[in-house]
């Protein structure tokens, strides 16, 4: 079986934090992690619905970097519904919130950065450390898993990871190597699971383009055809794993508080085709954590093909037309 990990990076936004009031964070809440629109829900608890309607598993991402301006609270709010979902809870980190901080920034050095790639090492372990430890006083078992706001980790982050007993990391997204924010020492080749620096890093899925490029699994970035593509051609290469991206807000635009039907589409379809498609289940990483490959076969991407791409292109267009950015 190939296991598709559904992850979703669910996270308030420090770009629409505009203090540490509660109204403000009831606010962010709103348009972050719940986004209940005038045409339905489309946030963590949509999503929720969603996976147990069809019995299916999903990794939350949490960001718990919002409790240095919100407290203990912000966070216990998101992880309380998803455990109790039966849902996995593992551990994200957007670095951005430290300069929100003011003094409540528990670097010595009340040092600011965008993505955790712009620490030192030790600077990392204490971000990691405190992010760690206000995601388990919200409520969270101890995290197993990681992934850097932004992706925009770097080997030292991995060594941190693996420091503190963090076995997986998944901020590699092999399509995104050299525009991205991500440092880690691997290339675009490096497409499945793989021992890297203390950890086993878990790559971000992705496809092949007809520049002989690649593009990655995102809900916003793949169309429904392309990700179920991707997903059957991974099973039928016995790759043990493919990894998804979504994140708790993406299903509409926070400033117009809308629904994006087109992408709201894409992850119900999802998640209910990998029901009933054969030789694929979708896992967690407290029950069943990806896995090492063994063999060193550089596995190849779903390929490209005009059709594909020209239908997902259209749909973009269409989509940004009518509902605009997230």
């Amino acid at each position: 079986m190939t296991r598709v990990f559904i992850t979703i990076d669910t996270e308030y936004s420090s770009g629409l934090y505009t203090g540490p009031g509660a109204a403000d964070r009831a606010d962010n809440f709103a348009r972050s992690i719940a986004c209940i629109t005038p045409q339905g829900p489309a946030g963590i608890a949509h999503k929720l619905d969603l996976l147990n309607r069809y019995g299916q598993k999903a990794v939350f991402f949490v960001d718990p970097m919002p409790a240095l301006v919100w407290g203990v609270a912000a966070i216990e709010d998101i992880v309380g519904p998803i455990l109790a979902a039966g849902q996995d809870v593992q551990l994200h980190c957007h670095t951005e919130w430290l300069a929100l901080a003011g003094s409540a920034n528990p670097l010595a050095s009340k040092a600011t950065g965008t993505n955790l790639a712009d620490f030192p090492f030790e600077e990392q372990c204490a971000i990691l450390e405190f992010a760690r430890a206000a995601l388990m006083a919200a409520g969270a078992p101890a995290p197993i898993a990681f992934r850097a706001g932004n992706y925009g980790a770097n080997d030292d982050t991995l060594r941190a990871l693996a420091s503190m007993g963090i076995a997986y990391d998944t901020s590699h997204c092999p399509a995104l190597v050299g525009r991205g924010a991500c440092r880690i020492g691997l290339g675009q080749e490096t497409r499945d699971p793989v021992g890297h620096m203390g950890v086993l890093e878990v790559p971000i899925g992705a496809i092949g383009t007809l520049g002989g490029g690649l593009r990655h699994a995102q809900i916003t970035a793949l169309t429904l055809r392309e990700m179920l593509g991707a997903v059957r051609h991974a099973r039928d290469a016995r790759r043990s794993s493919f990894t998804v991206v979504s994140h708790s807000f993406e299903l509409i635009n926070r400033r117009t508080m809308t629904v994006n039907h087109i992408v709201r589409r894409r992850f119900a379809g999802l998640v209910r085709n990998l029901a009933t498609m054969r030789g694929v289940t979708t896992g967690s990483y407290a029950e069943m954590p990806p896995a090492l490959r063994l063999t060193g076969t550089c596995q190849q991407p779903l390929p490209a093909t005009a059709m594909r791409t020209g239908m997902r292109m259209a749909e973009q267009l269409v989509s940004n037309a009518l509902y605009g950015a997230i």
